[in-house]
């Protein structure tokens, strides 16, 4: 095989998958990142001897990071160190009303059984078919490039096809009575980017990703985890760039030949980007793109995000690793973000205090906190608004929580809409990319190569195969191979 000269956009986790898989493969590859640091969404903020992840804070489904550095004669542990979190997390549902789910699924069961008299066995089962479904999805769907509608097609996928016709919400609640225990279940797939009501029933592989294989940390925080794929990228020959902003994808007689960097032509074989795919095809003539706007327009986006980054000068008590706050109503914060976009006047939220794990993460005594309330994308977002709904949350988590804590903020920073346009090109300021709903599932997403300009590809959440960490290490290993087999 001839070695090519790949240049790859972006340093997310897709990007740097794929880039690990190229060199690998014995290509030149080199990395441009715009930020002035690696890691794309999932970057670092370090401040008054805090340390916080911008972007993902849950490591979920460790048997997709033990697969993506096996490929390299690797392991996770070689680069960093998890621990799995007991209890995985804690879910509020009003003043010192709280259920917390164990590290264990035998424990989960004995928790549902306590809740709703019967529930327990019920759960069982949901779980077995769940595990039946995450070995179906995971071990063998998403690893399919989303070229052909027959990929869904299989022995085991044929006996679960009412799956993909009927949804969680629907399959949660035939099930199961009591609201909380209805609400625990439907928070994994928003993962997924869509409400539990359009999301597919198959997508229940989601409960045993949480349930079945539990919720981990790597020390240091998510960030260790991009760390060790610039280790890995580097010891492999990929030479990354940082502070590197692409102005246009050059493209001769519908072929890509290079990129425009930092105002100067830099030449390639192969381009690839792992930036937003949106802001990529507006990098090309609009007669190179495969997607117009009104199509971008019409695609169901998964949420953006209003977030906290905030030091406190004491330990908070009553509160996990993993904290939700689901004491309003799920389904009027839902319709806020796909139905009716507007600010939730009564915002469900997440709390992430990685200090109550990792001492690394904040000084002795005191606690790091990150707050994220899911919105809309292409909302407005200011300051003014931002100020309004720390307010809301910070009152309702002394309230819940019954302790005094505005005193106690060293400081707050925030991330938002104007951020996540700002920093990553992110079409109307989503935060997870584009949602898998039945109809943008595998085959019906945005391609991995390009229908109109040859030696250009993608990665990363808004293509296949699709929203979240796991899915993008997935995303960066199917582009590479399809690189390798047109080639």
């Amino acid at each position: 095989m001839n070695s090519k000269d790949i240049k790859i956009i972006g340093s997310g986790f897709s990007a740097l998958a794929a880039a690990c898989y190229l060199a690998k493969a014995g290509h030149q590859v080199t990395v441009y990142e715009k930020n002035a640091t690696i890691g794309g969404r999932a970057r670092q903020l370090k401040k008054d001897g805090f340390t916080f992840d911008i972007g993902p804070t849950w490591y979920w489904m460790p048997d997709v990071f033990e697969r993506f550095f096996a490929d390299f004669n690797k392991k996770p542990s070689d680069y960093y160190q998890l621990q799995k979190l007991s209890p995985a997390y804690q879910v509020y549902f009003g003043v010192n009303e709280f259920v917390t789910i164990a590290d264990n699924l035998d424990e989960i069961i004995q928790t549902f059984e306590s809740i709703e008299t019967g529930s327990g066995a019920i759960l069982a089962q949901f779980m077995a078919e769940a595990k039946s479904n995450y070995d179906i999805a995971i071990k063998d769907l998403v690893y399919n490039p989303g070229v052909s509608p027959m990929e869904l097609v299989t022995i085991e996928t044929a006996k679960k096809v009412g799956q993909f016709f009927s949804n969680i919400s629907k399959d949660v609640r035939k099930r199961f009575r009591n609201k909380k225990l209805i609400q625990i279940l439907e928070f994994p797939v928003l993962f997924l980017g869509a409400k539990p009501s359009d999301t597919p029933s198959f997508y229940s592989f989601m409960n045993y990703a949480d349930f079945g294989l539990g919720t981990w940390h790597p020390k240091n925080g998510m960030y260790s985890v991009v760390l060790a794929m610039e280790k890995l990228a580097i010891e492999l020959g990929v030479t990354i760039h940082t502070n590197s902003n692409i102005s246009k994808i050059l493209v001769s007689e519908k072929r890509a030949t290079g990129l425009m960097v930092n105002g100067t032509n830099i030449s390639a074989d192969i381009i690839l980007s792992g930036a937003d795919y949106h802001h990529t095809e507006t990098l090309l003539d609009v007669s190179d793109r495969a997607y117009s706007e009104a199509y971008w327009q019409k695609k169901t986006f998964a949420p953006s995000s209003l977030l906290f980054y905030v030091g406190f000068d004491k330990k908070i008590k009553n509160v996990e690793h993993h904290s939700l706050f689901f004491d309003v109503d799920f389904d009027v914060h839902a319709a806020d973000i796909y139905d009716d976009p507007k600010w939730p006047e009564n915002p469900l939220f997440y709390a992430s205090f990685p200090s109550k794990t990792d001492a690394n993460t904040a000084p002795d005594g005191k606690e790091a906190a990150i707050f994220l309330i899911p919105l809309a994308p292409g909302i407005e977002d200011n300051d003014y608004i931002r100020n309004r709904y720390f307010e809301k949350i910070i009152t309702r988590l002394e309230n819940l929580t019954q302790q005094e804590l505005k005193n106690s903020i060293i400081f707050k920073e925030s991330f938002c809409v104007n951020d996540f346009i700002k920093d990553y090109n992110s079409y109307k300021g989503n935060a997870y990319g584009m949602a898998n709903t039945l109809l943008q599932t595998a085959f019906l997403r945005p391609k991995l190569k390009s229908k109109k300009v040859e030696n250009l590809y993608f990665t990363g959440q808004l293509t296949v195969p699709g929203p979240g960490v796991p899915p993008a290490l997935i995303s960066g290993k199917l582009v590479a191979e399809l690189i390798e087999k047109h080639l």
